[in-house]
């Protein structure tokens, strides 16, 4: 434990450097990061007092960005209404349902074409099938579209995914797992996972004057601690149940969004995101070895192809099923595109259960192309929309059908 402290200083100052180039080339600061844990970690070098393998501070890093992914998750819950998302309750049960549904049956498709048995197949379906919360929050922060009409669906989808993955999680564990694990008791535990989401909605919908009541602290140092520890609380009580901590998180903050301490706590949160944030993105590069990924290149390329025509087409369904233009459409396909933390758990189960040993480094390298492909895409969505409309011609369809083009 000697150099832990001075291992977790150089990551620190390895981050900040990172940070530093991409805000200099104008980039997302998340692709530099997951890159540069790569780049170091086990199989890198140790050059005098510098030890870049991290060996001793690995897990220390990897907990500071498991904390990293509450901050992010809290923070896009405090940012939205829950009020506004019943309302587009419709909008965004078919969104999800066609996000879901149309990734799934892709990587379904997929897999039987590659040669992949039954239980291979239901994992890689469910590996491509759930996007990263934490880099969809991150983007959605970096680039200020906390406000654009579409993130309130693309929140709900994401919510939505997130129902999914907690159910298919608790389907596989008990196909895969476990003999003990009967059908009764997975739905059980499927029905306990849903429940307890739905009682945060409840929550923020007639809690808000209990909870202003709770937190009318005048000290910001009490109100802050009072507000972490259950913060804390509520994300690793939600894993007990099953739930993802992130989960957890960001239902806590849409319990939070609509009290009157809200804005409060979005200002003394942000510190605490931006810094956690990034060691989150850091400490998974750093679990990722670039050597071990080249037997898995040609299947991870067509995943990711067939991932982005997935969600640029489940995107543009939804967002012109809630009323959305053709661009603020495609800007839901692209946010939602980056894959990470739930597809390397995914990808952990099968592992875990004995699966074939290449969905290691597939897993690896399909969410290392979309963790970089995705941010970058969704930070040029202008580009990419005008691209589609020079193909499908929407903005000229538009004109033609407006009023004011009829004789």
């Amino acid at each position: 434990m000697d150099h832990l402290v001075f291992e977790v200083g150089t990551a620190l100052l390895l981050v900040a450097l990172a940070s530093l180039l991409a805000n200099k080339l104008k980039f997302s600061i998340i692709p530099f990061l997951i890159v540069l844990g790569m780049v170091v970690g086990p199989h890198a070098p140790k050059i005098g007092i510098f030890d870049f393998r991290f060996i001793e501070s690995q897990p220390f890093i990897e907990f500071l960005g498991r904390i990293g992914v509450l901050f992010l998750l809290f923070y896009l819950g405090l940012e939205f209404s829950v009020s506004k998302l019943i309302k587009s309750g419709r909008n965004i049960v078919f969104g999800g349902s066609v996000y879901v549904l149309l990734n799934f049956g892709l990587g379904i498709g997929f897999a039987y074409l590659a040669g992949f048995p039954f239980n291979e197949m239901l994992i890689i379906a469910g590996m491509m099938s759930v996007s990263s919360t934490a880099i969809v929050a991150k983007v959605l922060v970096d680039l200020r579209r906390t406000g654009n009409a579409e993130t309130e669906l693309i929140l709900g989808m994401i919510l939505f995914d997130d129902i999914f993955l907690a159910v298919f999680l608790s389907v596989m564990s008990g196909l895969l797992l476990g003999g003990a694990t009967s059908v009764g008791g997975v739905l059980v535990s499927v029905a306990i996972s849903v429940g307890y989401m739905l009682l945060f909605f409840v929550i923020a919908r007639f809690g808000p004057p209990v909870l202003n009541r709770l937190l009318n602290i005048t000290s910001n140092e009490i109100f802050i601690i009072v507000v972490f520890a259950l913060l804390f609380f509520v994300a690793g009580f939600s894993e007990t149940l099953h739930v993802a901590e992130a989960i957890g998180a960001l239902l806590f903050g849409l319990a939070l969004s609509e009290t009157e301490h809200s804005k409060r706590i979005e200002h003394l949160v942000v510190p605490f995101r931006d810094f956690f944030g990034a060691v989150f993105f850091f400490s998974f590069g750093l679990g990722i070895d670039p050597r071990t990924l080249g037997s898995a290149v040609g299947l991870a390329l067509i995943a990711v192809v067939l991932t982005i025509i997935g969600n640029v087409v489940s995107g543009m369904l939804s967002g012109r099923n809630a009323g959305l233009s053709h661009k603020a459409s495609t800007n839901i396909g692209l946010t939602v595109m980056a894959r990470g933390e739930f597809t390397i758990i995914v990808a952990n189960l099968g592992i875990s259960a004995g699966l074939m040993p290449i969905l290691r480094p597939l897993s690896a390298l399909y969410v290392l192309i979309l963790a970089i492909l995705g941010p970058l895409l969704t930070k040029e969505s202008k580009h990419v929309y005008r691209f589609l409309d020079r193909i499908f011609k929407w903005t000229k369809r538009k004109s033609q059908d407006s009023p004011a083009s009829q004789p």
